[in-house]
This record gives structure tokens, sequence and C-alpha cells, in this order.
């Protein structure tokens, strides 16, 4: 009985598998994003794709087991770095009636909190936990007008901690909405090292459009009159999307 002989398996064969597998990873996922992506990330992923292509051009030239567990590997660091600048079309509720997620991430605390620098008096504060794996894009919650834009310097904590609100650098944005003052705060983290914020005073604010976005890890905080006929609609632990999620809806 003579068996048969087994096929090589060459070099060239697994070097085309895995880049099939992470074209594949690629179309896939940006499909899934809508093709849309920070401006802010450009460079980023420009050198991120750019070593990719380097070291497939390497292991081309010299196959080895370490080169093609490397191309894979990268392959996935870069799919992240492309992740984490996604800038996908929010879709959800819309209106005067709703407070909507300026941020996505996880609910860590919803509050009570005394906010002078904008709503001069006691507030709810809505505080939303972005991992690096979230959308870093953040969105107006209401329509209405920018008010007040302050950035204060400060140190980089945990952005889940509570004393982040207070320590950490900071962008604060006043808005005067339908139903009254809503105060964005937009809080760096341990890893974050850059907070972008578009706004400008007198800015027409449109609930849904872009805020600004923070690079790498970070917290957003809302902020609430106390005296807001506001209805809140989540609770700590719950995941929220950027421009999707309702916060809170006012009550006639």
């Amino acid at each position: 009985m003579t068996s048969q002989a087994q096929p090589d398996v060459t070099w060239s064969t697994w070097v085309l598998a895995t880049g099939a597998a992470l074209a594949l990873a690629y179309v896939v996922c940006f499909t899934r994003w809508g093709w849309r992506f920070a401006p802010e990330g450009l460079p980023f992923m420009a050198l991120a794709l750019a070593i990719l292509g380097a070291l497939g051009a390497l292991i081309a030239v010299r196959p080895s087991a370490p080169a093609l567990i490397g191309i894979a590997a990268w392959g996935v660091v870069a799919l992240w770095v492309c992740s984490f600048f996604r800038d996908p079309r929010p879709s959800g509720p819309r209106g005067d009636g709703y407070v909507i997620a300026p941020a996505q991430g996880r609910i860590v605390g919803v509050v009570d909190a005394d906010e002078p620098a904008y709503l001069g008096g006691p507030a709810t504060r809505i505080s939303i936990f972005l991992s690096v794996f979230d959308v870093h894009v953040n969105r107006y919650p209401v329509s209405g007008t920018v008010e007040l834009v302050r950035y204060n310097k400060g140190k980089f904590l945990h952005a889940a901690k509570d004393k982040a609100s207070l320590d950490n650098e900071q962008s604060t944005i006043g808005l005067q909405g339908p139903h009254g003052p809503v105060l964005v705060r937009q809080i760096a983290g341990s890893v974050a090292r850059r907070i972008v914020t578009d706004a400008r005073a007198g800015d027409p604010a449109r609930q849904g459009e872009r805020l600004g976005m923070i690079r790498f890890g970070s917290r957003v905080d809302v902020f609430l009159p106390k005296a807001s006929p506001a209805r809140l609609r989540v609770r700590v632990g719950d995941k929220v999307v950027v421009g999707t999620t309702v916060l809170a809806e006012y009550t006639p």
C-alpha cells in the first residue's frame, strides 16, 4: 500500500493567505465603519499602514516564520489604529426633547455635583468612560448656541476615577439649548494627551454634529441643571453610542 505524498505548502502560499485574510478583515471593518475617519487620525493611519506595507515587502524577499507572525501581529495593530479613529455617521432620536450621548463608552457615574463654571449651581453629572476600543469623536448632545469654551491644563489620572473631573486636563463647552444650559466636559485620561475641541464661543451647535475628539482613552461628562425637567434614561454600567443613545429626555 503506497502512501500519497503530502503537498508542499510553500512560504508564498502562507504569505498570500495571510495577506488575503488581512485584506478581507480591513474591507469588512472599513465597510462597517462607513469608510469615515477623523482627520486627526490620518497621519497615524498612514504610518501604521506604511509599516505594514514595508513588512509585507520584507517577508516577500525573506520569508520566515517570525516575519509571518510579525506581519500578522502588526496587521492587527494597524487595524486597531484605524478603528480608533473611525468616525461612523450616527443615527438615532433627534429633537429638542432629547439629550443624546456626546461620546461612546460606558456610564461610570450619575451623581449630583456642583457646577460653578457655567451652570452656576447644583447639577446632575453623567460620566462616560471611553476605552481605547471606543469611537473617540465627540458630538453635540443638543442643538443651540455655544456660549463657553474653556481649556484647563491638569493631570492625567485614570479617566474613570471620580477625581478626574476636577484634576485632569479638560475642555469645557457650555451650550445654551432649547430647554436651558447644558455643559459638556472633555477630560483627558492616563493615556490620552490630546484634546481637540472644534467649538468656539458663538458657534451654532447642531445635535449629533461633531464637537471634537480625544485621543487614546478618555472621559466625557455631561452636566444638566438640577432644576432641569429632563428625565434620565441611563444608569451606571450602561453602554452608550455617540450621537445615538438618549441620555435624558425632557418631559412636558
